[in-house]
């Protein structure tokens, strides 16, 4: 059996015209957009290959590349299948020390890097990385020190595979042709909220099986969709995710900078995509201030749109009804004239199917979005699953849920309600981690997620809590924080939570305001205030907070109640270590930053 991922790109020839677009690549709302096509991508993945060859690169020794989404990386991943290689993404927010702990535990030759930051980390572990042979700067906007002499340009390396001997070529042609499917593919890197990272071992197999698992289940999907390439391709869902769109022949625009996202999407307005929740949390939350803008007829109208919209999409459709003409009339006056500008003002006027994972994310953004006639499509998975457990089918799903298990892949519950997972899209193990491998399986070949959860009568899976998330109070009530966050997220004053309590008497928050949205509460409410830190001081602030935490909390029991809330003046982010590069929370840093705010929480 012939890699999927090693031939890909011959295949999509043999279908369409060297010269049809396979991928392009977009940095910002003003910028040109450039397209690669399936020719050029053969060809500049072939001389690469060739020029790693000469490099010293064997089969199935590592490459790793550490730059934000760029045209490149597809040509790296594709070079590097040709030859029997393994890329390795590194994360562009990844520190230095994250970036030498991967190319010495991953032993990566060579390392492609994308901008000037990753630059100058680079220089400054090179020397601790002995194993490293070669750098390549892949931008030219990269300004080399003036003391370098040994890292390339992209251009130069693919020159260096345009003057290989013929001999090169034939020992790519040999390697592409022994390619198994049991070779390692590629090493993802997990983030993880505590310890060092782990490199999940995923073969050619994995995704040779995961491939087959999404066409039989995605099957509105076609060469006619557009998807955006949003999240870092050093993450599993979207490499896997963006790997399954060039083999169905989706064109892919890669989207250089994620903070610009909603400035690209109304360019490429693509059809599918993946998310992470806190992407459609920040959109539901702009939608709810144009809505808390409107006056009161037009609110009622909205309001009363979105509940035509439930009817029809979560009432019919969902269930695979058919619509009373008198809804679906409705609804189509309510779709021109508010749900089809909702649409294109987020970019996304034609929506196929939007996969999101990564986090939980509300029923009540889901039901939203729906009803609006975007297409949110919840799943499951893990890098050690090498993405997808489990999705939302097109009919029948139940919003609470994370849909039902795809095809191929066993899902049972196993002790302490964790989810346990079977199937060809296993990771081998854990590169250099015999301990962790064996940790993370039990002893028939189940692999333990983690995730607390239960299957449904249906079939679906509900998770309940990451299981290390999981906290207990000092009276003995277990919390699970990620639910309360997800429902204080769906605010739009709040922009990021992380609920406290272990082993205290009472539960508690540390909450970053969305300062935008606060700043024009105070400008109409006539609150004055010099800094941020004065305004989230301000009584009047906090008592609103408090008033908005109280209705999101309504139907929880008292115990798992938040008591008392601490304001924060910053965001918690990746460079302090309050948050993983997947935007986790590290919730023993915080504790740490923050444990004079917490304790102050506890007195009496």
């Amino acid at each position: 059996m012939q890699n999927i991922l090693t031939t890909l790109i011959d295949c999509q020839l043999s279908h369409y015209q060297p010269t049809r677009t396979a991928f392009s690549f977009i940095t910002s709302a003003h910028s040109d957009v450039e397209h690669t096509s399936w020719g050029e991508l053969k060809t500049q993945s072939s001389l690469l290959a060739k020029a790693m060859i000469s490099l010293g690169i064997a089969p199935q020794e590592s490459v790793a590349i550490f730059a934000p989404n760029m045209p490149q990386i597809p040509i790296i991943d594709f070079a590097s299948f040709a030859i029997r290689a393994v890329p390795v993404s590194i994360y562009p927010t990844s520190s230095s020390a994250q970036v030498e702990y991967i190319i010495k535990d991953s032993k990566a030759r060579i390392l492609f890097i994308g901008s000037q930051r990753q630059y100058n980390i680079a220089r400054t572990i090179a020397t601790s990385c002995p194993g490293l042979t070669a750098m390549v700067a892949m931008s030219p906007s990269i300004e080399l020190d003036a003391d370098d002499q040994t890292t390339l340009t992209f251009s130069t390396i693919v020159g260096k595979g345009a003057s290989a001997p013929d001999t090169v070529q034939a020992d790519v042609a040999h390697r592409s042709a022994s390619a198994l499917p049991s070779d390692i593919a590629t090493l993802i890197y997990t983030s993880g909220t505590t310890g060092e990272p782990k490199g999940t071992i995923l073969p050619h197999s994995c995704f040779n099986a995961q491939l087959e698992n999404h066409r039989t289940r995605l099957l509105s999907l076609s060469d006619i969709d557009t998807s955006m390439c949003f999240l870092p391709l050093s993450h599993i869902f979207e490499k896997a995710w963006t790997y399954f769109c060039l083999w169905c022949g989706i064109k892919v625009t890669i989207n250089y900078d994620p903070r610009k996202i909603q400035e690209t999407l109304p360019r490429i307005k693509p059809t599918c995509m993946c998310a992470v929740p806190r992407f459609w949390e920040k959109a539901y939350t702009a939608v709810q201030e144009r809505f808390a803008s409107m006056g009161r007829i037009q609110l009622w109208l909205a309001r009363r749109a979105v509940q035509t919209g439930i009817r029809r999409n979560i009432g019919y459709i969902r269930n695979g009804k058919k619509v009373p003409t008198l809804l679906e009339a409705s609804y189509r006056l309510y779709d021109k004239l508010l749900f089809s500008r909702l649409r294109k003002a987020i970019g996304i006027p034609s929506g196929n199917i939007f996969p999101t994972a990564g986090a939980p994310l509300s029923d009540e953004i889901v039901e939203f979005f729906r009803a609006c006639g975007i297409p949110v499509m919840i799943g499951y998975g893990l890098s050690e699953t090498t993405a997808t457990v489990s999705c939302y089918p097109y009919t029948g799903y139940a919003i609470g849920t994370v849909g039902t298990v795809i095809n191929g892949v066993e899902v049972k519950i196993g002790p302490n309600d964790e989810i346990l997972v079977k199937g060809p899209t296993l990771m081998r193990g854990y590169l250099n981690k015999p301990k962790e491998t064996a940790e993370a399986f039990t002893s028939d070949g189940w692999l333990r997620t983690g995730d607390a959860g239960k299957i449904t009568a249906d079939g679906e899976i509900i998770l309940t809590e990451r299981i290390k998330d999981l906290f207990k109070t000092s009276n003995g009530k277990y919390i699970a924080p990620q639910a309360i966050e997800s429902r204080l997220g769906t605010d739009r004053f709040i922009e990021q939570v992380a609920v406290i309590g272990d082993r205290r008497k009472y539960v508690t928050a540390i909450i970053i305001p969305a300062f935008e949205a606060l700043k024009e509460y105070a400008r109409r409410k006539k609150i004055r205030y010099e800094n941020t830190d004065e305004l989230i001081r301000n009584n009047d602030i906090r008592d609103m907070i408090s008033q908005r935490i109280e209705r999101l909390q309504k139907g929880l029991p008292s115990f798992e109640q938040i008591k008392k809330f601490t304001l924060l003046p910053r965001e918690f982010s990746i460079e302090s270590g309050e948050l993983t590069n997947t935007l986790k929370l590290c919730r023993n840093v915080i504790s740490s930053h923050y444990s004079n705010e917490i304790e102050a929480m506890y007195r009496q």
